[in-house]
């Protein structure tokens, strides 16, 4: 199966993975898997179905903010996979700055989203 970014790229995911994380774990099947479970939880959160066609027709900083909580999500996973990374780069410490670091954002990003849903359905 090939990836195909819809809502994030996998450059993306990264990028906000940061250097050193474990490559065995940042493969494409896992892009796949994470990019699914984003589009999964924001069209719980939103009561939108994000396919691919619905998230193309969104305004362009919308989109840009799903992205960025969607390649955050997946971040938090390719660290979580193996915290110390590539040959015991990473501490644990350093692991877990990330990913708190991340999980703040997606935080502010799921209120801003999240204030007003029927505005942002256009209801």
């Amino acid at each position: 199966m090939v990836y195909v970014a819809n809502i994030v790229t996998v450059a993306e995911m990264q990028f906000y993975a940061g250097a050193d994380i474990d490559t065995v774990g940042d493969v494409e099947a896992n892009h796949i898997i994470l990019q699914d479970h984003a589009e999964g939880y924001f069209s719980n959160l939103l009561k939108f179905e994000l396919t691919s066609a619905a998230f193309s027709a969104l305004n362009s900083t919308t989109k840009t903010i799903i992205s960025e909580w969607a390649a955050r999500y997946a971040a938090i996973q390719l660290i979580s996979y193996n915290f110390l990374g590539e040959a015991d780069a990473l501490t644990r410490i350093e692991s877990e700055n990330r990913i708190n670091v991340h999980s703040w954002r997606m935080t502010e990003i799921q209120k801003l989203l999240n204030e007003d849903t029927q505005n942002f359905l256009g209801v």
